[in-house]
Order: C-alpha cells, then structure tokens, then sequence
C-alpha cells in the first residue's frame, strides 16, 4: 500500500462547552512541513499537535485549519476597577473646581473611560479542550490519510503500468542489440568487397572491425541495470510504506542507464526505443514526486 501525498481530511467535535473544528490537506513536498492556522489561545497546544500529525503522516506539506468556538457562558470575565475609577473622578472635579464648570459626569460615561472596566477571556479548561481537539485532529487525520491511500491506489497502477511498458522496451533494446551487428558485419563485407571485387579479403581484419563495432555499441550491462532498476521499482511499489525517496533514487539511476544506452545507440529503432524509455522515466519522475 502506498500513499499519495495529496489529501484532505476534515473532524469536528462539539460538546457542551466547545466547538471544534479541523481541516487538512496536503500537496507534495521533500519533508514533513506542517502550517497552522488557529486561535491563538490555542498556541499552547501547537507541539502536542505536532507529535499527534507524524503518527499519520512521513512527509507532504500540509496545511492544517483549526477553529475553535466557546460554547460556555462564561468564557469573558468582565473586572470593574475600582480605583481608576475613582482616580478619573478626582481628576475630573478637580477640572470642576479649577474652571467653575459643572461636573456633569454620568455612570455610563465614566464606564467608558479606558480601563474602568476590562474584558479578559476565561482560561480556558486545558484538559478538556485537548480532549476535543485531539479528537478532531485524529478524525481529520484518519480521513486525510483515508484519501491518500486511495489516491496512492491509482498512482501505483498507473505506474506499474509504465514500468511494463520499459520492460518491453529493454527487451525490444535487447532482441535488437545482436542484430545491429550481424547488419553492419554484412554491410561492411559488401563494401569490401565492392572495393576489392575479386581480391582476396582479410577475414582477420574484418572480425577485428565487427568487434571493435560490437564493443562500441554493446548496451548488455546498461540493460541489465536497467531491468533490475524497474523490477525493484515495481516490487518497491507493491511492498508500499513510505518508499518515496526510495523510489526517486531508482528513477535517477534508470534514467542515468537510459541516457548510457541513447548515446551508444548506433541505429534508428534502437534510438527511437531509448527516448521512449527517457520519456516514459521522465512521466514515472513526476509520479513518484508525489508518493510519500
């Protein structure tokens, strides 16, 4: 089973004192690199939430959404001070009797006056808001991941898919490989003979020219690391887990085998297969770009 690093995921609990929202998702990305967006008051709990996510997740850069609402009644505390009250109050007749002004001061004005009262949230229950939240977080997470491991499901057939496709070409490259030298072994023996029509042929100096050809056009160990390359890739694919980086190794090595056998290629099949084989790794390289 592999997983896709794109996904979402959304939780939401609500109980009698709070309402807690979570939403998640992902694109791909090298590492594991979690944003965050929640209440402040909720800051306390960014580590905890940290440590909760890579249980479900190894790598993706995800963005995760988090709202909270206070459903209790007491959620502000409202605090009269009475001393700057006052202290507005003496300064306010002192003005009074300094400019023989009446000193029309209501209640209602005074409440205004900055610091007579102050609104401070409640602290809240750490526990039980935890309690919530990291139920929340674990049912986006379990839906998050849910969505991943189906996008995953179309990615590794579709791969597999691909590196069939490579097979047949390395065995198209293979087949083809001996033919290119029987080919240029009867055309060089025509052009000889051509040249010196009736005259006898060096058989030595031609097996010499055949295998100096042979030597400068033979693929076998670039085939052979290729073949295994994409059979590691597929049983990789099917042994699933967090193979990403794996698997982009793989890429980087069979496209380095593909370009080995494209600058040997000596003939017009052969090369057409191998920028087949560049073009189909190059598509596999993309996909595996979002494999976690």
């Amino acid at each position: 089973m592999i997983k896709s690093m794109t996904g979402f995921g959304r939780g939401e609990v609500i109980t009698e004192n709070c309402k807690v929202t979570v939403e998640m998702k992902s694109v791909n990305h090298r590492y594991l690199d979690v944003n965050m967006k929640m209440p402040k008051k909720l800051n306390f709990f960014e580590a905890s939430i940290r440590n909760l996510l890579k249980e479900y997740i190894q790598r993706g850069k995800v963005d995760l959404f988090i709202s909270f609402e206070d459903l209790s009644e007491s959620s502000i505390n409202v605090t009269y001070h009475k001393e700057v009250a006052e202290e507005y109050m003496n300064f306010l007749r002192r003005i009074s009797d300094d400019f023989f002004i009446e000193n029309d001061i209501r209640v209602s004005s005074l409440a205004r006056f900055p610091e007579v009262f102050t609104l401070d949230d409640v602290e809240i229950d750490e526990e039980g808001v935890w309690k919530s939240l990291e139920k929340a977080i674990r049912d986006a997470a379990e839906g998050f991941v849910e969505s991943r491991i189906r996008e995953g499901e179309h990615l590794c057939e579709d791969l597999i898919g691909k590196l069939d496709e490579m097979l047949a070409a390395v065995d198209f490259i293979e087949a083809r490989s001996p033919q290119i030298i029987e080919e240029y072994k009867k055309r060089l023996m025509d052009k000889v003979a051509e040249m010196l029509g009736d005259a006898k042929v060096d058989e030595a100096r031609l097996v010499t020219e055949v295998t100096i050809f042979a030597d400068k056009v033979c693929v076998d160990e670039e085939l052979v690391r290729l073949r295994s390359h994409i059979t590691t890739t597929k049983n990789t694919l099917l042994e699933g887990g967090g193979i990403g980086r794996k698997l982009d190794f793989l890429a980087q090595e069979m496209n380095r085998e593909a370009n080995t056998i494209l600058s040997k290629a000596n003939d017009l099949e052969i090369s057409n297969k191998g920028i087949e084989l560049k073009t189909a790794i190059e598509k596999v390289r993309e996909q595996i770009q979002n494999i976690e």
